[in-house]
């Protein structure tokens, strides 16, 4: 019966034929249809081998190892980083040096093969960079490119590239030949205004024009308050009380962040007012702890508030405080107890030059760096000897003079940071 056309059809008679030549026939017509069903089937294989495939891939449950791991928390990621490293690299992160430091040469205003094997040897945790370094902004930005590159390539994660760009009195970068960002000028004008507008303008114009070179930190604003009679200081700070300078530096926080550059605010704890010069020779304040907290120490409240991501430690010494002579950057009272535990600063601690002579002379210029971290500091900034310097600390870890525990705090608080940078 057919349905297609609604009629049916009647059926032709049969024809008949012998028992012989019935199976005869039944023998052929078998074998031409399993050729047939073979051919088909080749030619089917032949033709969709990968929709079979989809198939089963689409009815297939995936193993564990084949779905994708969700992706780390920042605290899994620092310290699978910080894992990873050996004892060697951990140090080596603590250092923040000039490129002549790290790579042995007179001048450096290029990194080529010298400056990338240098860094693999010591990978260091960061670079500071001066006006010999910085000629005009395609060789800057080339060099800085470069550093990156090779650091990146050394740990997996970037290496800070700083400059000391604060404006006016001290500046690398802005009103130099070679470069068309202006000079900002000191900060006590802008100070003197009130206008923490203006304030948050400048260091995001400066952040921004840093950024575009390769930097990512600046070591400014200035946190100290200029109630002596220094000259250079008064030009520096953005004025001579805490009501002054206070909401200037949050001010500069937050414009230095908006422009995507990591700042720190300087000097801990306050050396606006000392005696002295801590480059040649020892500076010392008179003041007690109780006394700094209600003026020197407030423009470093607010930067703690602010969320200020390093703090730079000054060679003040305040013997009425710590009852040593030892300076803040080599003091634990300072460090340890004042601006980490008593202050409750979380970000990262740096020490001013420990090229300094207000350091040196306390205690061997390659023992300094190890005394600083022993006292709190998380990096050392461009210690004499980095070399000798490394060495001691890394000795240090070795005989337990230092604990690794100890090392590894610092090292988290590094990698944390440049993590945080990446992202």
């Amino acid at each position: 019966m057919s349905v297609g056309s609604g009629q049916v059809k009647q059926a032709k008679p049969k024809k008949k034929f012998s028992r012989g030549k019935v199976a005869a026939l039944g023998v052929a017509l078998g074998l031409a249809l399993s050729l047939s069903f073979t051919a088909c089937s080749l030619v089917k294989s032949k033709m969709q081998p990968r929709q079979q495939e989809s198939t089963i891939s689409e009815t297939t449950t995936p193993t564990p190892q084949e779905q994708l791991s969700p992706p780390e928390d920042l605290d899994t990621q620092v310290s699978r980083i910080v894992g990873e490293m050996t004892v060697e690299e951990k140090v080596a992160q603590l250092f923040f040096v000039t490129p002549e430091s790290l790579t042995g040469m007179g001048q450096v205003i290029a990194a080529g093969e010298t400056t990338k094997k240098a860094y693999n040897t010591m990978p260091v945790g960061g670079i500071i960079y001066f006006e010999l370094n910085l000629n005009d902004t395609e060789q800057t930005q080339t060099m800085l490119s470069a550093t990156q590159e090779y650091a990146t390539e050394r740990t997996g994660i970037p290496v800070f590239l700083a400059v000391d760009e604060e404006g006016g009195t001290v500046t690398r970068v802005g009103g130099h030949s070679g470069f068309t960002a202006k000079d900002p000028g000191n900060m006590r004008a802008i100070g003197d205004t009130g206008d923490t507008n203006q304030a948050r303008e400048t260091a995001r114009t400066i952040g921004t024009y840093l950024a575009d070179l390769g930097f990512n930190v600046d070591f400014a604003p200035v946190a100290d308050i200029a109630n002596s009679s220094s000259t250079t200081m008064s030009k520096r700070s953005f004025g001579s009380t805490s009501q002054a300078v206070s909401p200037m530096v949050a001010a500069q926080i937050e414009g230095f962040s908006e422009a995507g550059v990591l700042c720190s605010a300087k000097h801990f704890p306050g050396i606006g007012g000392a005696y002295g010069d801590s480059h040649t020779g020892a500076i010392s304040s008179s003041k007690t702890i109780e006394q700094m907290k209600t003026e020197e120490l407030q423009p470093f409240y607010t930067a703690i508030d602010a969320g200020v991501p390093f703090i730079m430690v000054g060679h003040l010494t305040v013997q009425q405080a710590t009852g040593s002579q030892l300076p803040a950057s080599l003091n634990p009272v300072m460090m340890s107890e004042l601006l980490r535990e008593d202050m409750g600063y979380e970000g990262l601690i740096i020490t001013d030059s420990l090229g300094m002579g207000a350091v040196t002379q306390f205690y061997n210029p390659n023992e300094v760096g190890l005394q600083a971290v022993l006292a709190g500091a998380d990096m050392i900034l461009m210690p004499t000897n980095l070399q000798a310097s490394y060495e001691t600390v890394l000795a240090a870890v070795r005989d337990g003079r230092l604990s690794e525990e100890r090392l590894d705090e610092s090292v988290h608080r590094i990698v944390r940071t440049k993590v945080e940078m990446k992202q």
